[in-house]
């Protein structure tokens, strides 16, 4: 280990960057909590709204699930777009996401 990039911390090595990444202000914008709190608002006849975060829990990449009343006759590209254009300004900050939508039957 290169002396340089981490720091000891008792018998844990912790790197520079790791710490550098865990204060990202922009994780506590795209927690999970959030996105979902503004997909429920968006969407508040959803019978499930599931947010993950699927990227090791940095914020830069989340697995949606919505189900809804709204998504009725919509092709999945028009529900998907739906999503994004509700997450358009948490989006622009992520590396990803996956979208998955389904109608309330």
């Amino acid at each position: 280990m290169s002396g340089h990039l981490f720091r000891s911390y008792g018998s844990r090595y912790i790197s520079i960057l790791s710490r550098v990444w865990s204060g990202n202000s922009q994780m506590m914008k795209n927690s999970e909590a959030n996105l979902r709190k503004t997909l429920e608002t968006k969407f508040p006849q959803a019978k499930n709204i599931v947010v993950t975060d699927i990227s090791g829990g940095c914020g830069s990449m989340y697995e949606i699930f919505v189900e809804s009343k709204e998504f009725k006759g919509l092709s999945t590209v028009k529900q998907h777009r739906l999503i994004t254009e509700t997450l358009k300004s948490e989006i622009k900050d992520m590396h990803g996401l996956r979208i998955h939508t389904s109608t309330v039957d």
